[in-house]
């Protein structure tokens, strides 16, 4: 058995371990990893939702367009061949026998990829009057992209008007959070949708399943820092269920934790089809081309705000 009794020895030996084993991690962290991301296809992104104050005269037409990118990089903006609104009144007795206006739209400042009416060098205004619009009221987004057509449809979604929006004191998980009450009055027999707008990307789906026809309030606990003296808006939208559905489901998927790598369990399917070499518009379910969707979603809701200021 060999016993070492010299301290300067053994502490040399230490040393000399203790380099070797630095020394080791310290070449294998200069090793580059290569992650293989998975190749995924580039698809079209339509952020059409067009909220609507009918004390205005138009409705505020923004389409805007990007395209997806690598997995690190951010959308990049989309060129459209064309892009045209249609829009018709929908009889309640005859839900086909629909007659439209086109309104061509067109990106005034190139590169921006957003779409607005046309109002420059035409003999007819493009812009829709809000005055014609009501439940019956249809749309149809058709736009054309790298030599595909992507169409959606929505009805006109009306809103109700915010009652009251009050800071309140209480917390939900941590103490920073601020508790926003909000108050609405719910239509009386008739299903309702709304989604809330929070900014910075905070939303909350809501339907009048329990509340139907009755005053609501509830608090909505907002997670960033809000300074006092800061202005804070709310924002309601009338939804129909198919936009609900899909917001719904937005949501629910943002507030994963999951973190970057987590494979969502299902895409958000807006309802941008590919309708690329069909003839008729009624035709709108893609089913012999379900992997061939834009991202996002054309919708046209009524939109109401109530603002406060933090405490």
């Amino acid at each position: 058995m060999l016993i070492l009794k010299n301290t300067g020895v053994l502490n040399k030996l230490r040393w000399s371990i203790l380099l070797g084993i630095l020394a080791f991690f310290s070449f294998a962290c200069e090793d580059a990893i290569n992650v293989d991301l998975p190749e995924t296809e580039t698809r079209l992104i339509v952020n059409g939702i067009v909220r609507v104050d009918t004390s205005k005269e138009f409705l505020p037409v923004e389409i805007k367009v990007t395209e997806t990118s690598d997995f690190f990089s951010e959308p990049i903006v989309a060129e459209l061949e064309s892009a045209v609104i249609l829009v018709g009144q929908r009889d309640p007795d005859d839900p086909f026998n629909l007659s439209f206006g086109t309104r061509i739209l067109r990106e005034y400042e190139p590169g921006t990829g957003i779409y607005e009416p046309d109002t420059i060098g035409n003999d007819v205004d493009e812009r829709i009057r809000t005055e014609f619009l009501d439940e019956n009221t249809v749309f149809f987004l058709v736009v054309e992209h790298n030599g595909k057509r992507y169409a959606g449809q929505t009805i006109y979604s009306p809103s109700v008007p915010i009652d009251l929006v009050e800071q309140g004191n209480e917390t939900l998980f941590d103490e920073d959070d601020t508790e926003i009450k909000i108050t609405i009055t719910d239509v009386a027999d008739s299903k309702n949708y709304y989604v809330f707008d929070f900014d910075e990307g905070e939303f909350l789906a809501l339907d009048d399943q329990f509340i139907d026809g009755q005053e609501f309030e509830f608090s909505y606990f907002v997670e960033r820092d809000l300074e006092s003296g800061e202005e804070f808006e709310v924002s309601i939208l009338g939804a129909d269920q198919q936009f609900f559905n899909y917001m719904d489901l937005l949501i629910e998927q943002t507030e994963d934790d999951g973190g970057i790598f987590q494979t969502p369990a299902t895409t958000p399917r807006g309802n941008m089809f590919d309708v690329t070499g069909l003839d008729n518009i009624e035709i709108f379910d893609n089913v012999g081309r379900p992997e061939s969707f834009a991202l996002g979603y054309f919708a046209v809701v009524q939109e109401f705000k109530q603002s406060i200021t933090i405490e």
